[in-house]
């Protein structure tokens, strides 16, 4: 499903992209074959521990948050999402970062991915595989109110393009009473190393 946002932004959102069986499949073999951590980030001139795991594969070098993720080869699973999720997309992705939310309780503050390294309007694939969580979208401008909140879904693909990172920022707020586990994949195209 197509969904326009403003200033040429749009979402492509498909809740049943992965079938459930194949995404259970995904979800437990991830648990196992990526490489967890918790890394420290930069926030508001603080360093705090990320509320949340990440894993990531990539033949180039990714940089956010103050933090360089060094080229890491992509496991089996995580290389024939990232093919699904190219060709469904219309893009050669080339690299991966996975979030894992081990409950509500962890999170993802609002962001664009719009490093230099990815280039000006870079499309964002997202899987989500596990518990279903909010995603919320907000415009960059204040004068805008279009706000919008996604719930992706175990088996879900989100496709954020257009100028989506120029305009938008998003992420995965706290949910309180959340109990179960969410891995979500997140592909890019990365143009050059940092």
């Amino acid at each position: 499903m197509r969904i326009p946002l403003a200033s040429g932004a749009w979402l492509d959102h498909d809740g049943e992209w992965l079938p459930r069986k194949e995404a259970d499949e995904a979800l437990a073999t991830l648990r196992r074959e990526l490489d967890w951590e918790q890394r420290d980030v930069v926030l508001f001139g603080r360093r705090i521990l990320q509320p949340r795991l990440i894993a990531w594969a990539g033949d180039l070098a990714y940089r956010y948050s103050g933090q360089t993720l060094e080229p890491r080869p992509f496991t089996p699973t995580a290389r024939r999402l990232l093919e699904r999720a190219s060709e469904r997309a219309g893009t050669t992705f080339n690299h991966v970062l996975a979030n894992r939310y081990r409950s509500g309780e962890d999170s993802m503050g609002l962001h664009a991915d719009d490093e230099p390294e990815l280039g000006p309007d870079p499309p964002v694939a997202i899987v989500s595989l596990g518990t279903s969580r909010r995603m919320v979208m907000k415009p960059r401008r204040k004068e805008d109110r279009q706000r919008h909140e996604l719930l992706l879904a175990h088996g879900a693909l989100l496709v954020m393009g257009g100028t989506c990172q120029r305009h938008y920022l998003h992420g995965i707020p706290r949910q309180a009473g959340v109990q179960g586990e969410r891995i979500s994949l997140t592909f890019r195209r990365l143009l050059r190393a940092p």
